[in-house]
């Protein structure tokens, strides 16, 4: 594999984003066969890289998984509480870890790598990611009103928020949010009326969940793993 930069290999190999990788190196907590790090010095194989004096390894080849994640799975890796995880229903990959979150109630497509920097650009509310969520309410069918107000924003707790997208959808409606704030769906429908009685995500960016089953898994193809790195400039 080539030599990447420092910052990109500290990213992909999922210590941080590239953003947070460099903030460790000016600090000087990274170093590289023994010296302290410089910003933008480059790394290959054979490098001994450490950060706060453990090991990081060199990344593993880029790997972007599609999970369609039932209700009752957290998406943290070690869940105190002894609930299940999405990793019982993964492969044993190094470095793998959710991009963002679908809260244990949620279910419906989850996107898992290795590569950091992937993920902090697919999260981070600047690059604008939309992701389209079908909801089922309490109050049914939301009315063609209700998601004029959505789109138009309503104020949460944590600042305002807004739907890009909305139209009624028998028992509730197709959403799309360029956020992933933390159940920022379900608490938007709350404000206006029509608690969440249940939630799928359908789509992230262009990746789709299609007919993938319930607890089931794939690996992205390299046609989709490429359209996600142009949808947040990393190609």
């Amino acid at each position: 594999m080539k030599a990447l930069r420092l910052q990109a290999f500290l990213a992909r190999a999922g210590v941080a984003s590239r953003r947070k990788a460099e903030d460790l190196i000016r600090e000087g907590r990274v170093r590289v066969n023994g010296k302290v790090a410089v910003l933008g010095q480059k790394v290959g194989p054979g490098d001994l890289v450490e950060v706060d004096g453990k090991r990081v390894e060199w990344p593993q080849k880029r790997v972007v998984l599609a999970l369609h994640k039932p209700k009752g799975y957290t998406t943290t890796r070690h869940d105190p509480h002894a609930r299940r995880t999405v990793f019982d229903l993964l492969p044993k990959i190094p470095g793998l870890h959710p991009v963002g979150r679908l809260d244990r109630d949620s279910e419906g497509l989850l996107l898992l790598t290795n590569d950091g920097d992937l993920t902090h650009r697919l999260t981070h509310p600047r690059f604008g990611v939309q992701k389209v969520y079908r909801v089922w309410t309490e109050g049914g069918t939301l009315p063609k009103e209700v998601c004029r107000r959505l789109l138009l924003g309503v104020d949460l707790e944590d600042g305002p928020a807004r739907a890009l997208a909305c139209r009624p959808a028998p028992g509730g409606a197709v959403l799309v949010l360029a956020e992933g704030r933390k159940r920022e769906v379900r608490r938007m429908l709350q404000r206006v009326g029509y608690p969440v009685r249940r939630l799928l995500r359908l789509q992230v960016g262009p990746i789709r969940l299609g007919d993938l089953p319930p607890g089931k898994w794939r690996r992205l193809s390299e046609r989709e793993v490429k359209a996600l790195l142009r949808l947040v400039g990393l190609e």
